[in-house]
């Protein structure tokens, strides 16, 4: 048989019509990501629960800062991670000490009775998550290098895992974590970041060449190439918007009032970053758009990227909702004690989420171990093991909850919501694409925005009888319910969709950088996202939790209708491509 994909060593054995190494990559993503939700779904409520819980006792404001600079942290280190990958050590070797370093991290915030070992540990999250994130997707892209055809479909299988390992890291890490004790939710984190790494590391031989340390000859090849295309003065232009850069950044950090009794975290987050954002991208986009080698047709649809992405940032600010101030509204302003029929039917669906989104990633697992067992035996013993763990926690899990009369929802449940619609969701978002009624990427983006906005228009209409200036609250948990259902609607008119424009718009040789924008786009969403969830308690107690919400919502359906009106000069800038 032909070598289809890459320089995969199973060649001719399919899952699905994918080679087997995906489904490698697939397990390998998942626990990464259960890993990062489970953590991520405990951060906030960790740091504000009271000290008699177990908790720091952190002010809801200090707490959300953290979160901003973390999951801010979180998506830029991949820039550095990709650099180190394709220049130094290869995508392998990255992607597994990407992955031993996020254990130790995970070790670290499982001692969280002790401040520099929890701290350490976000430290460690945050390095170790640039030289895996980046790196494992690039495999995926590599074992269908003569099959391009087929990309966009093994990318939505990866998409499957990344969102059944935030469902299950969720969902366990969470009911553990505010169940049992934080020590063990944090842990469970690392314990499967721990295992997918091995699982990885045994299963290398599967993968051939893909990923291995890059060749001197291809870096001096890529070299040529890049002299080829126009870039010979990029090393002075570099040089010449780096300074353009840090000259912004320096005067925008003088002009920012400072406050000397402001504690660490407040000064890194308003002192520092604010002007290291902007002037990272003032550099990185006048680097691009002064690219000599570009044509005409080339700037004008990079420039179609960069607004794309500049409203991809309202689209995050808002999403990223979901791990701070939603998870306080949950917790604090959520009524989730049932009784009677409602803790019954509660227990029933907690139970048909989790035993069907286990049996249809077991079903992918028994598919993996039929065809690559006498390749790859060592790895498949160690995921089959780590399934009998997950299996067997679950079990526990909804049995626990079966035996109980009452129940309470944990705050962290609704947070599996996102994932659960995208897995329902995703197939007939995709035959609606498929029927041609809208082609516009503009468009999809303003639908994405618009529809997000709604869902926060929900939550305003839902909290509206709280009263002002109030810390708790008993609201109906449909508010929330509703709310994620419509934030998963609008991120699949947006994620997937951007990612595809990003691909397509961009110049090949610039594809790499302009995917860099991206993340850099999801930087400053992720961090202003919680920066901006840290006013909430002073935005309460001046107005309303509703007011709170209705930010959320008229923000992001303002930018929608802003983009609708640039559709027919975004249009014309695209060149063709709708």
């Amino acid at each position: 048989m032909a070598d289809k994909f890459g320089d995969s060593l199973v060649k001719d054995q399919l899952i699905l019509d994918h080679p087997a190494s995906l489904f490698v990559l697939f397990f390998t993503e998942m626990w990464e990501r259960f890993s990062y939700y489970g953590m991520r779904a405990l951060l906030v409520l960790f740091l504000t629960s009271s000290l008699m819980d177990g908790g720091y006792g952190w002010e809801r404001s200090n707490a959300l800062e953290l979160y901003a600079l973390y999951t801010g942290l979180v998506y830029l280190t991949p820039l550095l991670g990709g650099i180190i990958a394709d220049k130094i050590m290869g995508y392998r070797k990255a992607v597994v000490l990407g992955a031993f370093i996020m254990a130790v991290g995970h070790a670290c915030m499982a001692i969280e009775a002790i401040p520099a070992f929890f701290y350490a540990g976000l430290t460690c999250l945050i390095i170790g998550n640039g030289l895996f994130k980046p790196n494992i997707s690039s495999m995926v892209g590599q074992l269908y290098k003569d099959d391009e055809s087929k990309k966009d479909s093994a990318y939505t299988i990866f998409y499957m895992g990344i969102n059944a390992g935030a469902f299950l890291g969720i969902l366990l890490c969470g009911y553990i974590g505010e169940n049992i004790g934080w020590s063990y939710g944090f842990g469970l984190a690392g314990v499967f970041m721990l295992l997918g790494m091995l699982q990885f590391w045994f299963a290398q031989s599967i993968f051939g060449d893909i990923g291995l340390t890059p060749k001197k000859e291809t870096v001096e090849e890529n070299v040529e190439s890049s002299n080829v295309s126009g870039n010979e003065g990029g090393s002075s232009r570099l040089g010449m918007w780096a300074a353009i850069g840090l000259v912004i950044a320096a005067i925008i950090y003088f002009l920012i009032p400072k406050d000397a009794a402001a504690p660490l975290l407040s000064v890194v987050n308003k002192n520092y970053i604010p002007p290291f954002l902007f002037g990272t991208v003032t550099a990185i986009v006048g680097f691009i758009v002064t690219d000599p080698s570009l044509t005409k047709v080339e700037k004008d649809r990079v420039w179609v990227i960069i607004i794309l992405t500049f409203f991809t940032i309202f689209f995050w600010w808002a999403f990223e909702q979901a791990g701070g101030s939603m998870t306080i509204f949950a917790n604090d302003y959520t009524n989730r004690d049932l009784v009677g029929s409602g803790a019954m039917i509660f227990k029933v669906v907690n139970a048909v989420l989790t035993l069907g989104s286990l049996g249809v990633i077991t079903w992918v697992l028994f598919k993996l171990f039929n065809v690559t067992f006498s390749q790859i035996s060592t790895s498949n013993i160690i995921l089959g093991f780590s399934f009998v763990i997950i299996w067997g926690l679950a079990i526990w899990m909804l049995a626990r909850q079966f035996q109980g009369a009452e129940t309470e929802v944990p705050a962290s449940w609704f947070s599996i919501l996102n994932s659960f619609f995208i897995i329902t969701l995703a197939p007939a978002v995709s035959k609606f694409w498929e029927k041609g009624i809208i082609t516009s990427g503009p468009i999809k983006f303003a639908m994405g925005l618009m529809i997000l906005g709604l869902g926060f228009g929900i939550l305003a209409w839902g909290a509206n009888g709280i009263p002002q200036g109030a810390k708790t609250a008993s609201v109906s948990m449909i508010w929330l319910v509703l709310a994620y259902f419509f934030h998963t609607a609008g991120e699949l008119c947006v994620s997937p969709v951007g990612l595809s424009y990003v691909s397509k718009l961009a110049p090949v040789r610039l594809i790499g950088l302009m995917f860099g924008v991206w993340f850099i786009a999801n930087f400053i969403a992720n961090w202003a996202g919680g920066m901006t969830g840290s006013f909430i308690d002073q935005i309460v107690a001046s107005n309303s939790m509703s007011t709170f919400f209705l930010i959320f919502t008229l923000i992001p359906i303002g930018a929608g209708v802003i983009l609708i009106l640039l559709k027919g000069f975004m249009k014309k800038m695209m060149h063709g491509i709708d």
